[in-house]
Protein backbone atom coordinates (compact mmCIF):
# COMPACT_ATOMS: atom_id res chain seq x y z
CA UNK A 1 0.00 0.00 0.00
CA UNK A 2 1.51 3.48 -0.98
CA UNK A 3 3.95 1.81 -3.03
CA UNK A 4 2.63 3.18 -6.17
CA UNK A 5 1.39 -0.39 -7.72
CA UNK A 6 -1.28 1.39 -9.52
CA UNK A 7 0.77 4.06 -11.33
CA UNK A 8 3.43 2.26 -12.16
CA UNK A 9 0.88 -0.85 -13.95
CA UNK A 10 -0.91 2.18 -15.74
CA UNK A 11 2.52 3.34 -16.68
CA UNK A 12 3.58 -0.46 -18.02
CA UNK A 13 0.42 -0.60 -19.36
CA UNK A 14 1.76 2.13 -21.85
CA UNK A 15 5.21 0.95 -22.03
CA UNK A 16 4.14 -3.03 -23.12
CA UNK A 17 2.56 -3.73 -26.53
CA UNK A 18 -0.92 -5.13 -26.13
CA UNK A 19 -1.34 -4.84 -23.05
CA UNK A 20 -3.86 -4.85 -20.44
CA UNK A 21 -4.01 -4.08 -16.57
CA UNK A 22 -6.42 -5.68 -14.07
CA UNK A 23 -5.76 -3.68 -10.69
CA UNK A 24 -7.15 -6.30 -8.15
CA UNK A 25 -8.86 -3.19 -5.76
CA UNK A 26 -11.04 -3.18 -8.27
CA UNK A 27 -12.74 -6.53 -7.95
CA UNK A 28 -13.19 -5.75 -4.17
CA UNK A 29 -14.75 -1.87 -4.09
CA UNK A 30 -17.05 -2.26 -1.48
CA UNK A 31 -18.38 0.47 1.05
CA UNK A 32 -18.10 -0.89 3.89
CA UNK A 33 -15.10 -2.73 3.20
CA UNK A 34 -15.31 -5.97 4.75
CA UNK A 35 -12.97 -8.70 5.11
CA UNK A 36 -15.06 -12.10 5.62
CA UNK A 37 -14.38 -15.38 4.12
CA UNK A 38 -17.45 -14.98 2.33
CA UNK A 39 -15.71 -11.40 0.97
CA UNK A 40 -11.94 -13.05 0.88
CA UNK A 41 -13.54 -16.00 -1.51
CA UNK A 42 -15.25 -13.80 -4.14
CA UNK A 43 -12.68 -11.41 -4.57
CA UNK A 44 -10.28 -14.10 -5.72
CA UNK A 45 -12.87 -15.63 -7.72
CA UNK A 46 -13.52 -12.29 -8.92
CA UNK A 47 -9.77 -11.36 -9.72
CA UNK A 48 -9.41 -15.20 -11.73
CA UNK A 49 -12.11 -14.68 -13.68
CA UNK A 50 -10.99 -11.34 -15.33
CA UNK A 51 -7.53 -12.77 -15.37
CA UNK A 52 -8.58 -15.84 -16.97
CA UNK A 53 -10.48 -14.19 -19.62
CA UNK A 54 -7.41 -12.25 -20.70
CA UNK A 55 -5.14 -15.02 -21.06
CA UNK A 56 -8.09 -16.29 -23.65
CA UNK A 57 -8.30 -13.55 -25.34
CA UNK A 58 -5.56 -13.60 -28.42
CA UNK A 59 -5.92 -9.52 -28.49
CA UNK A 60 -3.21 -9.61 -25.40
CA UNK A 61 0.28 -10.19 -25.23
CA UNK A 62 1.21 -9.28 -21.66
CA UNK A 63 -1.58 -8.84 -18.56
CA UNK A 64 -0.29 -6.53 -16.01
CA UNK A 65 -2.12 -7.00 -12.48
CA UNK A 66 -1.46 -5.82 -9.41
CA UNK A 67 -2.58 -6.37 -5.57
CA UNK A 68 -0.83 -6.18 -2.11
CA UNK A 69 0.05 -10.20 -2.14
CA UNK A 70 2.22 -9.89 1.18
CA UNK A 71 2.20 -13.65 1.41
CA UNK A 72 3.33 -16.30 -0.43
CA UNK A 73 0.00 -17.77 -0.05
CA UNK A 74 -2.05 -15.19 -2.31
CA UNK A 75 -0.14 -15.52 -4.88
CA UNK A 76 0.09 -19.33 -4.90
CA UNK A 77 -3.73 -18.71 -4.76
CA UNK A 78 -4.18 -17.07 -8.27
CA UNK A 79 -1.37 -18.86 -9.97
CA UNK A 80 -2.94 -21.93 -9.10
CA UNK A 81 -6.43 -21.06 -10.33
CA UNK A 82 -5.24 -19.96 -13.57
CA UNK A 83 -4.65 -21.76 -17.21
CA UNK A 84 -1.08 -20.44 -17.64
CA UNK A 85 0.67 -23.45 -19.43
CA UNK A 86 0.84 -20.96 -22.24
CA UNK A 87 2.28 -18.17 -20.20
CA UNK A 88 4.91 -17.09 -19.09
CA UNK A 89 4.86 -15.31 -15.53
CA UNK A 90 6.51 -12.68 -13.93
CA UNK A 91 6.33 -12.07 -9.99
CA UNK A 92 7.49 -8.63 -9.14
CA UNK A 93 7.09 -6.88 -5.68
CA UNK A 94 7.04 -3.47 -5.29
CA UNK A 95 8.88 -1.94 -1.85
CA UNK A 96 10.26 0.90 -0.66
CA UNK A 97 11.63 2.17 2.55
CA UNK A 98 9.76 2.69 6.06
CA UNK A 99 10.05 6.83 5.78
CA UNK A 100 8.94 6.37 2.23
CA UNK A 101 5.73 4.59 2.63
CA UNK A 102 4.97 6.09 5.69
CA UNK A 103 5.29 9.56 3.84
CA UNK A 104 3.10 8.88 0.79
CA UNK A 105 0.61 7.22 3.21
CA UNK A 106 0.35 10.08 5.75
CA UNK A 107 -0.11 12.33 2.64
CA UNK A 108 -2.77 10.17 1.45
CA UNK A 109 -4.64 9.80 4.54
CA UNK A 110 -4.35 13.82 4.76
CA UNK A 111 -6.02 13.96 1.39
CA UNK A 112 -8.96 11.44 2.92
CA UNK A 113 -7.96 9.02 0.68
CA UNK A 114 -7.10 6.05 3.36
CA UNK A 115 -7.69 6.01 6.69
CA UNK A 116 -4.97 6.25 9.45
CA UNK A 117 -4.99 2.66 10.20
CA UNK A 118 -3.08 2.41 6.85
CA UNK A 119 0.27 3.71 7.69
CA UNK A 120 0.50 0.97 10.48
CA UNK A 121 -1.03 -1.82 8.37
CA UNK A 122 1.65 -1.07 5.70
CA UNK A 123 4.81 -0.73 7.70
CA UNK A 124 3.39 -4.25 9.25
CA UNK A 125 4.02 -6.33 5.96
CA UNK A 126 6.98 -4.42 4.32
CA UNK A 127 9.34 -7.11 5.90
CA UNK A 128 7.22 -9.87 4.65
CA UNK A 129 7.84 -9.16 0.82
CA UNK A 130 11.30 -10.16 1.78
CA UNK A 131 10.12 -13.82 2.10
CA UNK A 132 8.54 -13.70 -1.54
CA UNK A 133 9.79 -15.51 -4.77
CA UNK A 134 9.55 -12.38 -6.86
CA UNK A 135 11.82 -9.71 -7.96
CA UNK A 136 12.11 -6.87 -5.67
CA UNK A 137 12.19 -3.84 -7.28
CA UNK A 138 12.94 -0.31 -4.46
CA UNK A 139 10.67 2.70 -5.62
CA UNK A 140 12.72 4.81 -3.24
CA UNK A 141 13.38 7.87 -4.43
CA UNK A 142 12.75 6.62 -8.60
CA UNK A 143 10.11 8.23 -10.80
CA UNK A 144 7.19 5.72 -12.44
CA UNK A 145 9.06 6.03 -15.51
CA UNK A 146 12.33 4.65 -13.69
CA UNK A 147 10.66 1.86 -12.15
CA UNK A 148 8.46 0.87 -14.79
CA UNK A 149 12.02 0.77 -16.90
CA UNK A 150 13.67 -1.33 -13.96
CA UNK A 151 10.38 -3.77 -14.07
CA UNK A 152 10.82 -4.32 -17.85
CA UNK A 153 14.67 -4.51 -17.94
CA UNK A 154 14.10 -7.28 -15.14
CA UNK A 155 11.72 -9.23 -17.17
Amino acid sequence: MGIGKTTVCQQLKKDLPNSVFLDGDWCWDASPFQVTEETKTMVLDNITHVLQNFIHCSAYDNIIFCWVMHQQAIIDEILGRLETENCRIRCVSLIAGQETIRERLTKDVSRGLRTADAVERSLARLPLYQNLNTIKIDTTGKSVLETSAEIQAAL
